[in-house]
């Protein structure tokens, strides 16, 4: 641990993700936990969160900066290979909830708000109002226990 995650291990009660997983927990380890966001409109939508109350990169040592970002990779890349969007966005904000979290976003350029952030007005009709949109949706929901295999092997290596 580094000067700033002398408090890392405790948890804030007033913290939605220390009181909760924050979604379908997908993979859990030591450090973090892999979870579905649970977006209808964006199947694969994940977020990694790690396990301690810290809210910035820079409270975590080196290597565990290197750990959480080696999980955002692995999600990226389970993604890419099971879902093949057109694009994917990663975020980190904390704004709402100033607890340590990634979003893994797969886009299309179908999705309601492309090329736009995935939380911006709407340029199209909901995905699944379009036929294209929902065909996509529904191909997307069957890859869903495709990409749960994945990213659980790939993360596995995180133990």
């Amino acid at each position: 641990m580094n000067a700033h995650s002398e408090h890392a291990g405790r948890a804030d009660p007033e913290c939605a993700l220390c009181r909760d997983d924050g979604g379908r927990v997908l993979w859990t380890g030591p450090r973090l936990r892999v979870i579905d966001a649970g977006e209808p409109e964006y199947p694969g939508f994940t977020r990694v969160i790690w396990h301690a109350h810290v809210a910035e990169m820079t409270d975590l040592s080196r290597e565990e900066r290197d750990l959480i970002m080696h999980a955002v990779w692995l999600v990226e890349q389970a993604q890419r290979d099971v879902l093949r969007p057109d694009k994917i966005n990663l975020a980190t904000f904390g704004n709402y909830v100033p607890h340590l979290h990634w979003h893994v976003i797969p886009r299309w350029r179908d999705d309601p708000q492309f090329p736009d952030a995935f939380w911006s007005p709407r340029r199209r009709p909901p995905t699944a109002d379009a036929p294209q949109g929902a065909a996509r949706l529904a191909r997307l929901e069957a890859s869903m226990p495709d990409y749960r295999m994945a990213l659980a092997t790939a993360l596995d290596e995180l133990r």
